[in-house]
């Protein structure tokens, strides 16, 4: 994928975060397509692959508020959203912001907090905004959620339900790096120090400058079409227990319209659909029992599904 990148403004990014974030291109590039594509973004994978980092480097590279809340079965919703206080002096209650208030939010092992407190996210994820109190707060722009969970953990953790998982644009995984990035790695130590210091080479208008440009990305009618009989299909696939929404239709527009902007292209390719789907696909399907590789189906139906030319 980071081959057919030809934007100059992404590449400098991609360039630079290749430095500090050894054997991590493509969760770079999934990363920044979420992001440039307005969406939030779910990474499973296992502990100490440098889903962290990642997370604090693109806050800084991109110059944006950085807030983590790390999740824990004591978590309570007005830990991460704020919470109301009163004070003595003035006679009135205040508001004491939570880390949600952040253009950034790490949800550190998203899978541990209990259900009460993930559904604190709902709000905000779907609707750019908190409710305290009855009060209403804005986030501020751009905003981000980036949740990080342990694939095989299962003691003291709440799977998240369907309705959550929807709201995650992508859901990607590092992976262990090749030999010789992590023999880099070794060599070198830990390189998150370093990236707390990175110079930012964009800021808050530009990103949303960018975001705004994605959207007038054009999508012709028959790629949509495309798209349409791909969701129609995995509804109606007997291997499929729950097949996509319209919601992950236009994830795919969104995120397939983002990919052709950093390709240098004002128009959407059925290939930079399927490209993106693995990513877009595989956490909002439910297979019935007799079937374990959604990758599998997911492949099989594309390859019944004519491509428009």
């Amino acid at each position: 994928m980071i081959e057919e990148i030809k934007n100059a403004k992404i590449l400098d990014i991609i360039s630079y975060l290749k430095n500090y974030l050894q054997g991590k291109e493509n969760a770079i590039v999934l990363s920044l397509i979420a992001i440039f594509s307005k969406g939030h973004l779910l990474i499973e994978d296992f502990p100490g692959l440098g889903k962290t980092s990642l997370v604090i480097a693109l806050s800084k590279i991109l110059n944006l508020s950085f807030g983590r809340i790390q999740c824990t079965s004591d978590l309570l919703p007005t830990d991460i959203t704020g919470l109301s206080i009163y004070n003595k002096n003035t006679g009135e209650f205040e508001f004491k912001p939570g880390p949600i208030i952040n253009n950034i939010v790490l949800v550190d092992e998203i899978n541990r907090a209990t259900p009460k407190t993930q559904s604190a996210l709902l709000e905000a994820m779907a609707e750019e905004q908190v409710t305290i109190d009855g009060r209403t707060y804005k986030l501020p722009q751009p905003f981000f959620v980036i949740a990080t969970q342990n694939p095989i953990e299962t003691f003291g953790t709440f799977p998240l339900p369907e309705s959550q998982l929807d709201r995650f644009i992508m859901k990607i995984s590092i992976g262990y790096p090749q030999r010789e990035a992590e023999a880099d790695i070794l060599k070198k130590g830990s390189s998150r120090e370093k990236i707390h210091q990175l110079t930012p080479l964009m800021d808050k208008d530009e990103i949303i400058k960018i975001q705004n440009e994605i959207r007038e990305i054009y999508l012709s009618d028959k790629v949509i079409n495309w798209i349409i009989d791909f969701l129609n299909a995995t509804r109606s696939d007997n291997r499929i227990l729950l097949g996509l929404s319209t919601r992950a239709g236009l994830a795919l527009t969104y995120t397939a319209k983002a990919l052709a902007y950093f390709k240098n292209r004002d128009y959407v390719t059925p290939e930079d659909v399927k490209e993106l789907i693995p990513f877009i696909v595989t956490h909002r399907i439910i297979l019935r029992e007799d079937f374990s590789s959604k990758e599998e189906v997911i492949l099989s139906i594309l390859e019944n599904i004519s491509v428009p030319p």
